[in-house]
């Protein structure tokens, strides 16, 4: 994908970053990576995760409205999926390799403290 920006609409930006911000969550993520090995149902991502079913909920709604996964339903179940998991796939392949290009180690507690140490940083 060439991201020519000059070429974006404010709506391919926001869609760009829905996207994103659903990639952002950690406890998003580690739900991507679990449907990664298959279907299953909400009961069972609740019990996996040690979440409450409201919470695991509010997760999935949000990866569902940005097109990540796919649900069905099967009686009173609820039947969770990967829409494209080879794309999804190579996405996280990418930003993988992005990151071990960038020689910078991340880590959620630095980017959290980012914008407070930004501002003691700077002279008043």
């Amino acid at each position: 994908m060439a991201m020519n920006t000059s070429e974006f609409r404010l709506e391919d930006r926001a869609a760009y970053a829905t996207l994103f911000h659903a990639l952002a969550e950690p406890t998003r993520l580690a739900l991507l990576e679990h449907l990664s090995s298959g279907e299953h149902r909400v009961r069972d991502l609740v019990d996996h995760m040690h979440l409450a079913q409201s919470t695991v909920s509010k997760h999935l709604a949000c990866l569902r409205d940005c097109g990540l996964i796919q649900m069905r339903v099967e009686g009173r179940a609820s039947w969770f999926s990967l829409a494209d998991p080879v794309r999804l796939n190579d996405l996280t392949e990418s930003a993988a390799a992005l990151l071990s290009a960038s020689g910078v180690s991340l880590s959620l507690r630095d980017h959290d403290q980012h914008d407070r140490l930004a501002e003691i940083e700077q002279p008043s």
